[in-house]
């Protein structure tokens, strides 16, 4: 089976690997151009080039594939189906109706649930159990065309969305061969999403990070692992902003009768008290400017005022 594979990050690349792998003819990559990345804003080829120039595969970079060029050039390639995995762009309907087994998109929720750009962070964020990669046929609507295959996977206690990405790009991987296989095959057909079921994963914005102490310390947990690493779960301490960067699970049936915010510490131990008077206990924390250390630690550096507040 020939393909064109469509994608760009590291989440990206499992799939792109283990198609090469599994002898599929991919006649062209086709992912986003190459960025200003890390500290040092340093141009750098995206994961997805740097996988496919190692396996020796043609790459191409449009900044935007509705320009005439990009038309002009993907046209002369007729695969037997286009695969779409986190490539950052919508496909135009040219290309959609350009391979004959159609645009095949792996997405990481179980469709229709959460929709949009960050699946991943959404399902950390509220709370979900269960997630997991669904194949599907792009059309030209937000994550709304017909569904393939699904496979699920739990989100454990420890999950970050950095962690959780990780599972399902690999599980994704597995998925799509399958989906692939299966198309080529005529052993699969085709479901429509319930639209009535859908929820929505919109990109995440700095401001997201933001925590506000009057949610319940579970729904705060929650972020703190959904938003890692970017943008990161973040309050003000002393005027500075502080990132959370991990928590121990809020314990079910404890409260503290005092104002969201409020620090309770001890020479080893820290929380922050939450809405309906949860509490929360952080493990790292990071002070703007300095070094992450383990909540031990950062109480070492700083002495706690009787009922301070994170703001």
């Amino acid at each position: 089976m020939s393909l064109v594979f469509f994608g760009t990050p590291d989440f990206a690349v499992p799939t792109l690997e283990r198609l090469i792998a599994e002898k599929f003819t991919i006649e062209l990559v086709v992912t986003n151009q190459d960025e200003p990345r890390g500290r040092g804003y340093e141009v750098k080829a995206p994961p997805v080039k740097e996988a496919a120039l190692r396996a020796g595969l043609e790459v191409y970079q449009p900044a935007k594939l509705k320009e005439p060029a990009a038309m002009e050039f993907l046209s002369r390639y007729r695969p037997n189906a286009v695969v779409v995995v986190a490539y950052g762009h919508i496909l135009p309907q040219w290309l959609i109706d350009l391979p004959r087994l159609g645009c095949i998109n792996l997405h990481a929720s179980l469709l229709p649930k959460y929709r949009g750009a960050a699946p991943i962070q959404w399902s950390v964020i509220r709370g979900e159990a269960v997630t997991g990669v669904t194949t599907m046929r792009i059309d030209m609507g937000l994550d709304t065309g017909a569904t393939l295959l699904k496979r699920e996977v739990p989100i454990e206690d420890d999950d970050t969305s950095e962690t959780l990405g990780t599972r399902l790009s690999q599980l994704g991987a597995d998925l799509m061969v399958e989906t692939l296989r299966g198309l080529e095959q005529g052993a699969l057909t085709a479901q429509a999403q319930d639209d009535a079921q859908a929820t929505l994963a919109p990109i995440l914005k700095k401001e997201d990070g933001r925590i506000d102490w009057n949610l319940h310390a579970m729904d705060i947990w929650n972020r703190i692992r959904g938003l890692r690493p970017w943008p990161g779960a973040y309050t003000t301490f002393r005027g500075k902003n502080l990132n959370l960067w991990s928590a121990s699970r809020p314990v079910a049936d404890e409260t503290l009768p005092l104002e969201p915010g409020t620090l309770v510490a001890d020479r080893v131990r820290l929380r922050i008290v939450c809405g309906q008077g949860t509490w929360l206990e952080p493990k790292e924390l990071q002070l703007e400017g300095r070094k992450r250390l383990a909540a031990r630690d950062f109480l070492n550096g700083v002495k706690i005022a009787p009922e301070e507040r994170f703001e």
